[in-house]
């Protein structure tokens, strides 16, 4: 573990339910934009925001939503997503939003 890390382990015990609370907020924000269970990885899927364990493209679901997909229909469509993929992508896309216009301009070419 890096010395920043090793601190924080060594500190979290003492720490209240209340301060930890804030420490995860804190490190919300510092996150900004990013979403859980999304992952960028150069290479895979052109480096766009995708869900992770899988190749399927933020930009690619936020695209069907906006066709008028149901969650239910994508979610029969991609049997490896799960509702709790949908949601990280959805709040991915609420959050980086010129990020998603970009990626689908770009595949719509």
């Amino acid at each position: 573990m890096t010395t920043g890390l090793n601190t924080i382990h060594e500190i979290l015990p003492r720490l209240s339910p209340g301060e930890k609370a804030q420490l995860l907020q804190w490190i919300a924000l510092d996150l900004g934009g990013s979403a859980p269970g999304i992952d960028k990885t150069p290479g895979v899927c052109g480096g766009d925001a995708r869900v992770v364990r899988t190749r399927i493209p933020v930009w690619t679901l936020e695209q069907a939503r906006r066709l008028g997909v149901s969650e239910a229909v994508l979610l029969a469509s991609y049997p490896t997503l799960r509702a709790e993929d949908l949601a990280n992508a959805w709040h991915y896309a609420r959050h980086n939003p010129a990020e998603i216009e970009r990626a689908i301009a770009e595949n719509e070419e």
